[in-house]
């Protein structure tokens, strides 16, 4: 199995880095982190980086996503300020030619969500790019409700990267959607699959190891410091 891979996320609106929690984005606040003061971008990342030497952070523009505008300064910013780590983004794309020209800018790989998109045509004729290596499908749910187009989707069709987001976990500290990651898997065994929602601790990642997830999406549990720089280096280690 291919090394495990524990992607640090932050949730952008107006500029500024937001505690996500359940999915209930209009009572998202300014994050308060035990890493750094204050809530801003480059303090945020800058307290996970001391934290740990994460290789790839994942940003969820929320402004993007619900249409209200979008936070491309503060990626172009964080580009420049930390220019070894990698961006994985969902900022609420779903035309496949505004995709291909935001690729073409060079700000990270595009995460697909799910939710954001009116058909899957979208997603083929990306497939069909250049660019497709660069592509991470978003499979988001709600409770037992997917988020996405009608119809099924042909597992054979889905990228190299998937990502299980189960949104009302998010934040909440109840433990990793194991059931979904698992059914979502069994459809494309090649694909890389990683979990989103609710890790509570090490015990949890160790779980999602054992249930060959490529990796996990995580914020709230490295800002209160329920995994810390011990966990996080036994898990490499493994």
């Amino acid at each position: 199995m291919d090394h495990f891979e524990i992607i640090p996320v932050i949730d952008l609106r107006g500029g500024g880095v937001v505690h996500a929690r359940y999915g209930q984005r209009a009572d998202y606040r300014p994050i308060r982190s035990t890493l750094c003061e204050g809530s801003t971008p480059e303090a945020v990342v800058g307290g996970l980086l001391a934290l740990y030497p994460f290789p790839t952070l994942y940003i969820a523009d929320l402004d993007a996503i619900e249409g209200t505008g979008d936070n491309e300064p503060v990626l172009h910013d964080l580009r420049q300020r930390f220019p070894d780590l990698k961006l994985w983004v969902d900022a609420g794309f779903r035309d496949p030619d505004g995709c291909l020209g935001w690729l073409h800018r060079d700000l990270g790989d595009l995460v697909l969500g799910s939710e954001s998109q009116a058909d899957w045509e979208g997603l083929s004729r990306l497939m069909a790019s250049p660019q497709a290596h660069r592509i991470i499908l978003s499979f988001d749910f709600a409770g037992d409700h997917f988020l996405g187009p009608p119809g099924d989707l042909d597992p054979a069709s889905w990228p190299a990267r998937v990502i299980v987001m189960t949104l009302a976990r998010v934040g909440s500290g109840e433990g990793p959607d194991f059931i979904r990651l698992r059914q979502i898997m069994a459809q494309n065994g090649r694909c890389r699959a990683y979990a989103a929602g609710g890790v509570r601790d090490a015990a949890d990642l160790r779980s999602l190891t054992g249930a060959r997830a490529a990796g996990v999406l995580i914020a709230s549990a490295l800002h209160d410091r329920r995994i810390g720089r011990k966990e996080l280096a036994e898990l490499a280690e493994r």
